[in-house]
């Protein structure tokens, strides 16, 4: 099939930096593919895709030397807005696209603005493709994150390119939402013809989706390969600390197969289910003393046209010391809002709020400071000095700590920043910023600690660092509280589950009867672990959450075979 886009030993420096993120790398994408890029943080996946709507060399002026040519046009030769005709690229921050009020308008605004006379027709064709058009007269900020997502989308299928990119489609949304951007997707590659390119890190949507993945590696191009044979180079991810599916990774470990399902219908037949052990008896804690109790709480805020916004409604909750909750729901059910409350930087429209016996509502929120830390979704947020160290040390400093340089040598060491203590903080990796934010938030010595998405926007290894990071803080926190789509981590860190919907609390138990309540995961737009999808489907009656659970769990049942065959 012939290339629509080709790469041609391209190597480029951004201004400043001290080696190349683009090292001499050609590549060919062809026309109607539906392509994945993998990568760690920082393997020049984005860079790369920034070659490919002319971002580089126009405007971003670093050291550029190569060809890339798309669509028959060689980008060197042609303006960005030329360019966009033929490429649309939805960006991570995709809320930053969007540039007009309302939905209509903003699906509008490329084709207007190219003198296009059928501007309008264009814009509800892209609305109707996205499944936007009941949202077509509202106003931008009506829309959930994911609508959002689905606008951004939108607005750069209105010039009908014949290439489209989107930088982590999911990485913002919640697991239904997920799925419905890919079906999107699916459906412009197999249905229009779209050539689509996908920067991606979690490679159960690259099973499901993708037909080609091409593995980033320190500004290289390591492989091109179909969507299988490249998950089953699992040693190789691996190494480039990519972690294929979870059913993939489970079958190298426990089957001996030449080819490793990459999807949880492929992998059910390969497993013996014949024989199931008794449940393990699971222990119940005490419930620790009360930390904070909301009672009857409902937060509003105002429009832009003055009417109140309802967004959470009667709620009732106690967290009590020791609890590690995962606050989970669908884009715009409350989570943050829910969070925001405790630090009394909002306060609730009615109801009584107590954060460790203080009244919210008559508590100044930096008297609330000292009890609660807010660590926002945008760790950038976190930062106000010059460099690491400072940020780090800056709320022991403004209170006068005596311990302050101690203090904050240890928060170094911990979360390992020592040899980025100078660096400035709004310069580092995605995965070096979490980790800087982590020990501001720690530095502040609250007894709650409120953390909204952790992991967004991270690399499969460097979420299971943060993961292991935010293990640590049990010990140094009476409770924390995360608010996620990350079913993962929800299973792996949290000993409650607290679901919300629409502005409530629609259940509040473990991660076992989240799961295992199919009405609920589909009300709140989530979706349980492939792994323990897989367990489930084998039909065990003690489901397993991680793959290690699984291969531990599924020798003892070969043992078994083995002995009493």
């Amino acid at each position: 099939m012939k290339p629509i886009i080709r790469i041609e030993n391209v190597t480029y420096q951004y201004p400043g930096a001290d080696k190349p993120v683009l090292n001499d790398i050609s590549l060919t994408i062809e026309k109607g593919d539906f392509v994945a890029i993998l990568g760690g943080n920082g393997s020049g996946k984005s860079t790369m895709c920034k070659l490919f709507n002319g971002l580089i060399p126009h405007y971003y002026v670093g050291d550029y030397k190569g060809k890339a040519i798309v669509n028959g046009l060689h980008t060197s030769e042609y303006k960005v807005a030329e360019l966009s005709k033929h490429v649309g690229y939805v960006y991570q921050d995709f809320e930053n696209q969007i540039v007009s009020p309302k939905v209509l308008e903003d699906a509008s605004f490329a084709p207007l603005h190219y003198g296009l006379k059928d501007y309008h027709e264009r814009a509800m064709h892209a609305l109707e493709l996205v499944g936007l058009v009941e949202q077509k007269d509202n106003f931008v900020w009506q829309l959930s994150g994911g609508q959002k997502h689905l606008l951004a989308l939108a607005s750069i299928l209105s010039l009908n390119p014949e290439i489209i990119i989107i930088d982590e489609p999911v990485a913002q949304l919640d697991p239904q939402h997920a799925k419905d951007i890919y079906d999107i997707l699916k459906h412009l590659n197999e249905v229009h013809g779209k050539t689509i390119i996908v920067i991606e890190h979690h490679t159960e949507f690259v099973a499901s989706y993708a037909k080609t993945v091409v593995l980033m590696n320190q500004g290289n191009v390591a492989f091109k390969k179909p969507v299988q044979k490249a998950l089953n180079e699992v040693d190789a991810l691996l190494q480039h600390q990519i972690y294929p599916p979870q059913v993939t990774q489970a079958s190298a470990k426990c089957l001996d197969l030449d080819i490793l399902p990459t999807t949880l219908e492929e992998a059910i037949p390969h497993f013996n289910n014949s024989i199931e052990f008794e449940p393990l008896e699971q222990s119940v804690k005490d419930k620790g003393d009360e930390l904070v109790k909301y009672e009857d709480v409902s937060f509003s805020y105002k429009t832009i046209t003055k009417e109140k916004k309802r967004v959470l409604h009667d709620i009732d909750l106690t967290i009590h010391k020791g609890d590690y909750i995962a606050l989970v729901g669908n884009n715009g059910a409350g989570k943050s809002s829910l969070m925001r409350l405790m630090t009394g930087l909002v306060k609730q429209e009615k109801g009584n709020l107590l954060v460790d016996g203080h009244v919210t509502r008559d508590t100044p929120p930096e008297h609330l400071a000292e009890l609660v830390t807010y660590i926002y979704q945008n760790p950038e947020q976190m930062f106000i000095d010059d460099c690491v160290e400072k940020d780090v040390g800056f709320y022991m400093r403004a209170r006068k700590d005596l311990n302050v340089e101690e203090k904050v040598e240890k928060l170094l060491e911990q979360f390992d920043l020592t040899h980025l203590r100078e660096r400035d903080s709004r310069l580092l990796s995605g995965g070096q910023q979490r980790r800087a934010s982590l020990a501001i938030g720690v530095g502040m010595q609250p007894k709650i600690m409120l953390l909204d998405e952790p992991t967004a926007n991270l690399d499969i290894a460097t979420r299971k660092h943060i993961t292991k990071l935010l293990d640590q803080l049990k010990d140094q926190l009476e409770a924390v509280v995360i608010a996620t789509h990350d079913m993962q981590l929800a299973c792996e860190f949290s000993n409650r589950i607290l679901v919300m919907h629409d502005g409530r609390i629609i259940h509040d138990g473990t991660k076992e009867t989240v799961f295992e309540n199919y009405t609920l995961l589909e009300k709140a737009g989530l979706t349980s672990p492939q792994i323990y999808e897989l367990s489930k489907q084998l039909g065990w009656e003690r489901p397993v959450y991680t793959v290690d659970e699984f291969v531990n769990q599924y020798r003892r049942k070969e043992a078994y075979h083995g002995v009493y065959a």
